[in-house]
Parts: C-alpha cells; sequence; structure tokens
C-alpha cells in the first residue's frame, strides 16, 4: 500500500521560511515524478511545484516561482518544499502527491497518490 506522509508544516511569520518534507513507502520513489499542491480554505486543490523523477526537471505555479524550491532524495524517499519569504496568501493545507510517469507534470488528473497533508499558517 503507497503511504505518503507529509511533516514540517505550522505556523510561520510573514517573510520567513519553512520545509515541508514528505517520505513515500509502498513503491518505487526513484521511478516517479512527485509534487505539491495546496488548498486554501473555500477554494480548489491547486497546483504549486512539481520535480521530475530524476530531479532534473521542475515546474512552478507562477505564484511561489523564486520563492518555493521542490527537491527530492531518492536514497532517502522524500520530497521536500522550501519555502521562503512566505506571505499570507500561502496559508493553506499542503499535499504531497506522486504520479505514474516520470515528468514534472503540473496536471492533478496526473497525480496517483496523495497525501493527508500539513496545515501552514502565515501570520502577519
Amino acid at each position: 500500500q503507497v503511504q505518503l506522509v507529509e511533516s514540517g508544516g505550522g505556523l510561520v511569520q510573514a517573510g520567513a521560511s519553512m520545509r515541508l518534507s514528505c517520505v513515500v513507502s509502498g513503491r518505487t520513489f526513484r521511478n516517479y515524478a512527485m509534487g505539491w499542491f495546496r488548498q486554501a480554505p473555500g477554494k480548489e486543490r491547486e497546483f504549486v511545484a512539481a520535480i521530475s523523477w530524476s530531479g532534473g526537471m521542475t515546474n512552478y505555479a507562477d505564484s511561489v516561482k523564486g520563492r518555493f524550491t521542490i527537491s527530492r532524495d531518492n536514497a532517502k524517499s522524500t520530497v521536500y518544499l522550501q519555502m521562503n519569504s512566505v506571505n499570507s496568501e500561502d496559508t493553506a493545507v499542503y499535499y504531497c502527491a506522486a504520479t505514474g510517469q516520470f515528468t514534472a507534470t503540473v496536471q492533478k488528473a496526473d497525480y496517483r497518490n496523495w497525501g493527508q497533508g500539513t496545515q501552514v499558517t502565515v501570520s502577519s
């Protein structure tokens, strides 16, 4: 059974940094692209960042480009989201997701497995 477990969320001040982690078990982590999505109250779940199977290609939503960095450690079956210069619009539940393909897709429909999510709240 595939499991994705996020950690690292919580309360953070505007302008500060936070790193989210997601550990994957139950499948061969290194074979698949990974992504992060987020969902704010009353809004749909939206794409944040994605990384290819090798880590050689990444994609970002325009709203986080230049502030967030996605990375992966295939030896640890872990994907990370480094969040810098956070603001109130980054407040959301953040979800880690695994695809069934190699490329860093931005399409939510391409993601097969999802974590339970971790809450990130930015205070001003």
